[in-house]
């Protein structure tokens, strides 16, 4: 699979990010700073990685910033982009089975790298839900995303 990885900081935990999904043989495409870089604005890099989704560049996108909610925020202004910001491996398997999440948003500050490694599990090994009720649940956003 192709993954888009955004941060406005690097962080311990963007290597592991990146160094875990490679292991998984999955390609990676980074936005953001490198060690010893300035921060970067977190809309704009969240932006490049959505934006690689909704493009189809990419399968899927994880996008950190500080707290995760301003990474989630912005990754959900693109068109398309169903971003879901995860705390523990439950949220993780609910956001992809029932939300059809295609952006994971994590906190640099709060996610330890074990409970990434847990969170990712779950997202990955989660497929989305194609019972009747799960698709209209989908296709009311897409229809809010339309008029919206």
């Amino acid at each position: 699979m192709k993954i888009a990885l955004s941060s406005d900081e690097h962080a311990p935990l963007v290597d592991f990010i990146s160094s875990y999904l490679k292991n998984q043989g999955h390609e990676i495409s980074y936005f953001g700073p490198r060690e010893g870089e300035k921060a970067a604005n977190w809309p704009d890099v969240t932006q490049k990685a959505a934006t690689q989704v909704t493009n189809k560049q990419v399968d899927y996108g994880i996008c950190l910033c500080w707290t995760g909610t301003g990474a989630s925020i912005a990754a959900n202004k693109v068109k398309g982009v169903r971003a879901a910001l995860c705390h523990d491996s439950e949220t993780a398997k609910g956001a992809r089975l029932w939300n059809h999440a295609n952006v994971l948003a994590l906190s640099i500050r709060s996610t330890s790298i074990p409970l990434a490694k847990e969170i990712l599990q779950a997202w990955f090994n989660t497929p989305v839900s194609d019972d009747h009720w799960n698709k209209a649940q989908i296709a009311a956003i897409d229809t809010m995303e339309k008029h919206f």
